[in-house]
């Protein structure tokens, strides 16, 4: 699958409910779509995407395949990881192999569940956390610059481009700024990737409020996306024991007949999973047929034909041509045959960048 998502945040903030109640769901609608565990601590999610359905049930397809977001349960951050503490060096090596941060926050009073600072402030939990990930991004560039001294001093052309870069990010992180916050110079960007720093993963913030809080959301959950929108950071409320009594509904008619009665028309964690597809810069294309009807991940912008070697790459190799329908089309026109027929499918060269919701047939030969 290749993309993923990290749950972090600090201890008993619902990290491991909201993991669980996301893997429930999956094993509870297994009926639609399957799921797979991969690991204890890791669990590949399926997209509730309703346009597969649609496409499939127009192509009578024998089987559906969804595209997946893998979601990783890593373990809580306590102050002082960057120098050990808790799980240090571990948890962050976990941050530093995922692509994307679900960071959840805890957002509601209960005198039952001990907070690590003693009180609720979503604010300086953040805080906590951000400082721990830059303290580290610090660390790790500071070593790259004195393993580069003396390439540098002998005028090596990458390494002056390399110091550079770093002293330049050194400048921001050094005033609590994150990776991901640095305005980067024109020809930065591949070392800047290159350099994996952890403030620099794409973050979602997750508010996790009491039940009642959840469509309105309360005065920390709203301190909460203030933040998020300050930092350009999108923040999605959940009450995530009510997400996890939800996952325990096996009957879908009957879960969406509990979700009605609260108000509410999509689980959060339906939103959950759409919102790390986002915050992944992902988009879906489909292939359909009489045997099955799947959709497909890659980044916006993917030309058509390394679109074509997600599937297999002799597809990449012999690529012709994309035969191409856009979603809107062939649910209008009831499928492929009358698309055809009325000047609706565009054959696309290579270098054809994929929208979102194209229903592609490769032709290619090897």
């Amino acid at each position: 699958m290749g993309f993923n998502c990290g749950i972090i945040g600090l201890p008993n903030v619902g990290k491991s409910t909201l993991f669980n109640a996301l893997t429930s769901t999956q094993s509870a609608d297994a009926e639609n779509y399957p799921f797979c565990t991969i690991e204890p601590n890791i669990g590949r999610v399926a997209l509730n995407d309703e346009r597969l359905l649609n496409i499939s049930k127009i192509a009578t397809s024998k089987s559906v395949i969804p595209t997946f977001v893998e979601f990783v349960d890593i373990a809580g951050l306590v102050k002082g990881a960057s120098k050990g503490e808790g799980l240090g060096n571990k948890f962050l090596a976990n941050i530093r192999e995922i692509d994307a941060i679900c960071h959840v926050i805890r957002c509601f009073e209960n005198d039952d569940i001990t907070h690590v600072s003693g009180k609720i402030d979503p604010i300086k939990d953040l805080e906590i956390v951000e400082t721990e990930l830059i303290i580290s991004d610090i660390e790790s560039l500071e070593k790259r610059k004195h393993n580069l001294e003396k390439k540098y001093k002998a005028q090596d052309i990458n390494a002056i481009k390399t110091v550079e870069f770093i002293d330049h990010t050194l400048s921001f992180l050094g005033k609590g700024i994150s990776a991901r916050q640095i305005p980067l110079l024109k020809d930065q960007h591949e070392i800047f990737k290159s350099f994996n720093l952890l403030s620099s993963k794409p973050v979602l913030y997750i508010a996790n409020v009491h039940e009642e809080d959840i469509k309105e959301g309360n005065i920390y959950s709203k301190m909460l996306k203030k933040e998020g929108l300050d930092k350009n950071i999108a923040t999605i409320t959940l009450s995530i024991k009510l997400e996890s009594e939800i996952s325990e509904i096996s009957d879908i008619n009957e879960k969406s007949e509990f979700l009605s009665a609260l108000g509410i028309y999509q689980s959060g964690l339906n939103k959950l999973t759409e919102s790390g597809y986002k915050l992944l810069n992902l988009i879906t294309f489909f292939t359909a047929g009489k045997k099955e009807s799947r959709a497909w991940t890659v980044e916006k912008g993917t030309k058509a034909n390394k679109a074509a070697g997600k599937i297999h790459n002799d597809f990449f190799k012999g690529f012709i041509a994309a035969e191409t329908i856009s979603y809107q089309d062939y649910i209008s026109c009831n499928g492929e045959q009358k698309a055809k027929d009325l000047g609706k499918m565009r054959v696309e060269g290579k270098d054809y960048k994929v929208n979102d919701g194209d229903v592609m047939l490769f032709r290619f030969n090897v």
